[in-house]
């Protein structure tokens, strides 16, 4: 049995800027990321901090790329990847999409979040499958919306649960997926803060 969830997003962009906050940890992460930023300035790579031989830190993203093209050099802590546009778009295909990285962080957020509840319980889960698409879909009826031409973003995601599970335990499981971290994230009111340096 497959259990399927469709996740409605809406972002929306906040004219004012939240007020930063001021307390040691984010003084010291926001100086961080600022050597991170102005030591990838000057290297093909993104490095870490430099002076202490350190990947980014977790939570900080770098992403680089030339401006002839779609491709990007992503660094996520001690991870490297790229992203592209496939050659119909006129990219190159030496990675996924944007829109395909945003659905790989839902979907192993979600797998991640179910398997991590079942061992927990001692449950009989065995594997967990998450399929996912994004769409836009015409939002005729959209009360919240400025004009009723408006889209929606629609992710449909499909979760397999392999193994001898009761139904009340894959009821539960889906409650836990709605549940994951970057589900939440994706379906809250979200605040993008963009500056140039």
């Amino acid at each position: 049995m497959r259990t399927v969830t469709r996740i409605t997003v809406t972002l929306r962009r906040r004219a004012s800027a939240m007020a930063s906050s001021t307390d040691g940890r984010n003084i010291n992460r926001r100086n961080r990321l600022r050597r991170l930023l102005s030591d990838g300035a000057h290297h093909d790579e993104p490095k870490g901090d430099s002076m202490h031989g350190e990947p980014p830190a977790e939570g900080f993203v770098i992403v680089r790329g030339a401006a002839d093209g779609f491709a990007q050099e992503i660094t996520a802590g001690a991870h490297h990847l790229r992203s592209d546009e496939p050659a119909s778009a006129g990219g190159t295909d030496s990675g996924p999409t944007p829109y395909d990285l945003l659905l790989a962080s839902l979907g192993s957020c979600t797998s991640m979040t179910i398997a991590m509840y079942a061992r927990r319980k001692r449950w009989p889960l065995e594997r967990v499958t998450v399929s996912l698409r994004h769409s836009r879909v015409h939002a005729e009826d959209c009360a919240a919306c400025d004009t009723q031409e408006a889209t929606l973003t629609v992710i449909d995601r499909n979760i397999a649960l392999d193994g001898p599970l009761g139904e009340d335990q894959r009821v539960r499981l889906l409650e836990i997926a709605n549940r994951c971290p970057v589900h939440l994230t994706l379906s809250s009111k979200m605040d993008i803060r963009t500056r140039l340096q």
